[in-house]
């Protein structure tokens, strides 16, 4: 079992950064997902960022430009570096990992982390 472990979250005012971190116990051989995504009160989750074991990245774009995904593959760690932060970046920010397993990496799991909370004031 995967236990994630988010930090990072704070308050900050606009133009201000924080950098969060999802943390994973274990390790896999095979391919694996990291996605942060980030849900206000009242509205939808929304999709931010994710990072895939292979290097490649993706940005919401609302935060491409701002936001920097980065990871340590062999400890499945990410971070997510958040600058020029606004007031609508104010969400609590929630850290998924998909991963495959088994011999032949054929098994997915898939898991999610407490969530952070990140304010921005103006």
């Amino acid at each position: 079992q995967v236990q994630l472990a988010e930090s990072g979250g704070g308050s900050v005012q606009a133009g201000g950064s924080l950098r969060l971190s999802c943390a994973a116990s274990g390790s896999t051989a095979c391919t694996y997902i990291v996605t942060w995504y980030r849900q206000a009160p009242g509205k939808e989750r929304e999709f931010v960022s994710h990072i895939r074991r292979d290097g490649m990245t993706t940005y919401a774009d609302s935060v491409k430009g701002r936001f920097t995904i980065s990871q340590d593959n062999a400890k499945i760690t990410v971070l997510l570096q958040m600058n020029s932060l606004k007031p609508e970046d104010t969400a609590m920010y929630y850290c998924n990992v998909l991963l495959f397993g088994g011999n032949r990496c054929s098994v997915p799991y898939n898991y999610w982390g407490q969530g952070t909370q990140v304010t921005v004031s103006s």
